[in-house]
């Protein structure tokens, strides 16, 4: 049998309570229709605010110009724009110059409010209420404070539609209003049977989600109606469990890289296998970074790891896929999740890059040698070659692959193969078999 949905219970309320009844209902429903739209307009000023702040912060932390910076971020906004999730938008520096405004101009000239948040903005002074509504064009109006290293360096000025909500007061308030009064009874029934059937389940949502946001990630809801809430309490347990794997990952990750650790590289590659996709496993590993930690220290140790990961993560965005992954065993071990057609040209990329910005971490004098002078494994001072990365490819693309156990056995075989080179390479398995 199919479940009763909240649209038809309503429906068949107004229609039991005649058509008096469903003035009432429309006049009390006008005031929670414009408290609830208020309140979606501030949540999505909020949201969107974020969705800024969250895509510059990103964008600081890749190597670009300030003018790629403000080009991707427009991007965004129009990307917003166009998915009527804004109005219209505009971004201007500290000076007041206007760096980036969409297309419907009319709406993005700079106005005073603009001028006020740069003085006390250079005053240091706190600010608040940055919402601003203009009635006449019918516009809320926010601003976004877009910062880097703790200074503000644009502003970013986003406008939202209001006109629904006067478009909803002048065509219901009036007549709700005149037969309001004559059905005040009717009403509260009305709204206590009401509450009992939707507010209810709502503030135990709402109760739940204030429970799950100090922390009690474990509580379930069960909401029996049959309907949209019960499908919303089902939501947000899948929620719940969601919050909860995230934070499991967020614990594995690696301290020094941020990079996802072991168990999340174990899920990731078994849930590849699972799906039957294809794919590449390249194991990193940097050859001589014992002898080059125990001559140059911890700190600059660090240094290299981290100049690693960051390789690894610019060859993921200029030669692999938006689906590939990295991850950080530990020590000097890394993993690139990849595909078939685009693991030799991430390789290749990382070999590259690796040979040429490792350099800089070493001494003048070692550099000149190509070698330095440190103790290996078995305590004996040897010379050691400048560092480089030997990786291992295992793939499925040629013969079945079950399991990530069988993935970590095959890649010990290959990474052996490739630190008998000595220099940066790429050894792939093609096997069959």
């Amino acid at each position: 049998m199919d479940s009763i949905t909240l649209k038809n219970r309503i429906i068949t309320l107004l229609v039991i309570f005649t058509i008096l009844t469903i003035s009432v209902f429309v006049a009390i429903q006008l005031y929670q229709a414009l408290y609830t739209v208020n309140r979606y307009k501030e949540r999505e000023a909020q949201v969107v605010s974020l969705v800024l702040e969250n895509t510059w912060d990103k964008l600081l932390t890749f190597p670009l110009t300030e003018d790629k910076k403000i080009e991707l971020l427009g991007k965004k906004i129009t990307s917003l724009k166009k998915s009527q999730t804004i109005s219209a938008a505009y971004v201007f520096d500290r000076k007041g110059n206007i760096v980036f405004l969409t297309r419907n101009v009319s709406v993005t000239e700079k106005d005073c409010n603009d001028d006020a948040v740069i003085e006390k903005i250079d005053r240091k002074e706190g600010i608040e209420n940055l919402g601003v509504i203009d009635r006449q064009q019918k516009l809320l109006s926010i601003y976004v404070l877009l910062a880097e290293n703790e200074e503000v360096k644009f502003i970013a000025k986003v406008y939202f539609s209001l006109a629904d909500i006067w478009e909803v007061l002048g065509q219901v308030y009036m007549p709700a209003f005149s037969v309001g009064a004559m059905l005040i009874f009717l009403n509260i029934l009305l709204g206590l049977f009401l509450s009992h059937l939707i507010v209810r389940p709502i503030k135990i949502l709402n109760e739940a989600a204030k429970r799950i946001a100090s922390g009690r990630l474990d509580l379930k809801i069960n909401i029996h109606t049959n309907d949209e809430i019960q499908e919303l309490s089902e939501s947000f347990n899948f929620m719940t469990r969601e919050l909860v794997k995230m934070k499991d990952k967020a614990e594995n990750a690696n301290p020094l890289t941020k990079l996802p650790g072991n168990i999340v590289i174990m899920e990731i590659i078994e849930e590849r296998i699972k799906q039957n996709k294809k794919f590449v496993v390249i194991y990193g590993d940097l050859d001589n970074f014992k002898a080059f930690n125990d001559k140059y220290g911890i700190l600059k140790g660090d240094e290299a790891i981290k100049l690693t990961a960051d390789i690894f993560k610019k060859a993921i965005q200029e030669k692999g896929t938006p689906e590939d992954f990295i991850g950080h065993e530990g020590g000097d071990d890394f993993i690139v999740l990849t595909t078939p057609d685009t693991a030799q040209a991430v390789a290749s990329y990382v070999m590259k890059e690796f040979n040429s910005k490792i350099r800089s971490l070493y001494d003048k004098t070692d550099l000149d040698n190509n070698y330095i002078i440190s103790s290996g494994r078995d305590g004996a001072v040897n010379q050691f070659p400048i560092m480089t990365v030997s990786m291992a490819g295992v793939t499925n693309a040629y013969r079945q692959i079950k399991n990530y156990a069988e993935v970590t056995n095959i890649a010990a075989e290959l990474k052996k193969k490739a630190k008998n080179k000595n220099e940066s390479c790429f050894v792939l398995d093609e096997r069959k078999s």
